[in-house]
């Protein structure tokens, strides 16, 4: 990572950075207030860097869950991370080792801003991605380590600090849509997520939504794809 890299890198990561340290910090309380310490927030937040995953960890550490109850809804609640990795296959290849980071550090906000992120002009695109992620983990962890040592010192009462995950995505997807070229996979994932919800339940919702959402997008991918090409050939007036 050199200089250039890391100055194109921080302030595409910055909404990340702001929104991480308040959920990380978040994160952290309540593993505190759950009875772990500063040690265990660090090594979960370097090892599992799942919000949500880890949010759901510290009900599940709390209820002394069996492990196969905890490796079931790990996989649940983070299914959705083979549609990102399918997804960014032609983004990450040709990044030798560092590919099983990024593929291992694509949490929904560094996907979020990978998908349509590009590197500048000078900036190798493979090291500018690798810099994306490694910032966004850092802002993570750091947030983790806050929260519990403030935990720790002060005591606070963590109802409702885990919505600040969803808050966080929300603005990141605001951003993204106002930037987007095309609204149709947006349109195409929210209306594939109402038909589950409303077929399968809150429970069940998550594995036939992911499953419409891969066919439909599989199936338009070159109407998308022919597009973006058009889109990126017109010259900016």
């Amino acid at each position: 990572m050199n200089r250039k890299t890391l100055a194109a890198a921080f302030p595409l990561t910055l909404p990340v950075l702001m929104g991480y340290l308040a959920i990380g910090v978040a994160f952290g309380l309540m593993l505190q207030s759950a009875g772990w310490g500063v040690g265990w927030a660090a090594l979960m937040s370097l090892t599992i860097y799942a919000g949500s995953g880890q949010y759901l960890g510290v009900s599940l550490l709390a209820a002394g869950a069996p492990l196969t109850q905890v490796a079931f809804l790990t996989l649940m609640v983070n299914f959705r991370h083979l549609v990102y990795g399918l997804s960014m296959l032609e983004k990450f290849r040709g990044m030798g080792l560092r590919k099983l980071y990024m593929i291992f550090s694509l949490t929904d906000e560094t996907y979020a801003l990978l998908s349509s992120a590009r590197a500048p002009e000078g900036v190798d695109e493979h090291d500018f991605f690798f810099t994306v992620a490694l910032l966004d983990q850092s802002y993570w962890v750091l947030g983790s380590v806050i929260g519990s040592l403030l935990g720790a010192a002060l005591g606070f009462d963590t109802t409702g600090v885990d919505f600040a995950m969803t808050a966080l995505f929300l603005v990141i997807a605001v951003g993204q849509w106002r930037a987007a070229g095309s609204h149709l996979p947006a349109l195409l994932g929210g209306a594939a997520t109402l038909v589950s919800l409303l077929l399968a339940g809150a429970e069940d919702m998550l594995l036939p939504a992911l499953a419409i959402i891969v066919i439909t997008l599989t199936l338009l991918r070159p109407r998308l794809d022919e597009r973006r090409a058009r889109e990126e050939e017109t010259p900016c007036p």
